[in-house]
């Protein structure tokens, strides 16, 4: 492998600086994007987060969810934050839940709290325990697993729900053919959607659509897209979940760790090129991991052709 070279790395900003700027006309009417947070664990990651929060905004996401801890452990912050950004950012949010560690009635009594708290969209999922080598054991006195899960939410009331979908097989799975089993049987339980655990091979997903449609699966099945801030904390990331990390990603971010200006124009461009040919192929909806960071996020949403709305200001401050 050879390292990243200066003229690589202008090549890299020329070609952000012309798919930046590539689209004469915005297709904002055309395209849906999201945007993924988790919830901030001290006042320091507070304003970060909600630093960016106030950053993608004004793009006007179709939702903004938030992630729940293993074992269900950051419940209550999960639960704060979706309420702020309903009542301040004025975005329509979406709060994961999983079904680890908690009976039916304690499951139950979280989705009805959203309910009066007036959050209707939920991304519904089996959840990981705190312990990854102990593996998952359903609660005596919980729901199964993420299809149980959508189930009795769906019994409460007449909420939104999305549920994961692994082009890359979850790990957990024993083949392809299983996994497509599990997510028919979320969809028949009620979801409405399918959102993607992250990839970097477009073929992977695009091959994971046409598989699922042939297995009986219509609804949505949004892509996530990963925007690389850290290039060890992704692999790490891609070990637990069962993602591949091509050799191609590796070679490019290779030689980078004390180059963080470099790393960024890498890491746009990657996750640019990725959208522009999903785009080519139909694509037109874009489930964004952000990690609590709006700067790849922002750059990449804007070379789609989506711009900030001038009138949409959050409450608590300018957009």
């Amino acid at each position: 492998m050879t390292e990243v070279s200066p003229r690589q790395t202008s090549d890299t900003s020329q070609r952000i600086a012309k798919l930046l700027h590539s689209r004469a006309t915005p297709i904002r009417g055309q395209l849906s994007v999201s945007f993924e947070f988790f919830p901030p664990a001290t006042e320091a990651m507070q304003a970060k987060l909600w630093a960016s929060i106030e950053r993608l905004a004004p793009l006007s996401p179709a939702f903004m969810s938030v992630t729940y801890g293993a074992g269900g452990s950051t419940r209550d912050r999960t639960h704060a934050t979706v309420k702020r950004i309903l009542s301040d950012a004025g975005i329509r949010p979406a709060a994961h839940l999983t079904c680890v560690g908690a009976t039916r009635e304690e499951v139950d009594a979280v989705v009805r709290s959203y309910r009066d708290a007036g959050i209707g969209h939920i991304v519904a999922l089996r959840g990981d325990p705190r312990d990854p080598a102990q593996g998952f054991t359903p609660h005596p006195g919980g729901y199964q697993n993420a299809a149980d899960l959508v189930a009795g939410i769906r019994r409460i009331g007449d909420f939104d729900i999305s549920v994961a979908a692994y082009p890359e097989k979850h790990p957990d799975s024993p083949d392809m053919q299983a996994d497509l089993d599990n997510l028919k049987r979320k969809i028949d339980a009620g979801a409405n959607r399918a959102i993607t655990q992250f990839f970097f091979d477009n073929d992977t997903y695009l091959r994971f659509l046409d598989k699922a449609r042939a297995h009986g699966i219509s609804v949505p099945i949004v892509p996530g897209i990963m925007p690389v801030t850290n290039f060890n904390k992704l692999c790490r990331f891609a070990d637990s979940c069962g993602a591949v990390i091509p050799p191609w990603l590796a070679q490019l971010f290779e030689g980078l760790d004390d180059n963080p200006e470099e790393r960024k124009l890498i890491a746009a461009s990657v996750a640019i090129s990725q959208c522009e040919r999903l785009l080519e192929h139909g694509v037109r909806s874009f489930h964004f991991y952000t990690l609590n960071r709006s700067e790849l996020t922002r750059a990449i949403c804007h070379s789609l052709g989506l711009r900030p709305l001038e009138n949409k200001v959050l409450q608590n401050g300018a957009a």
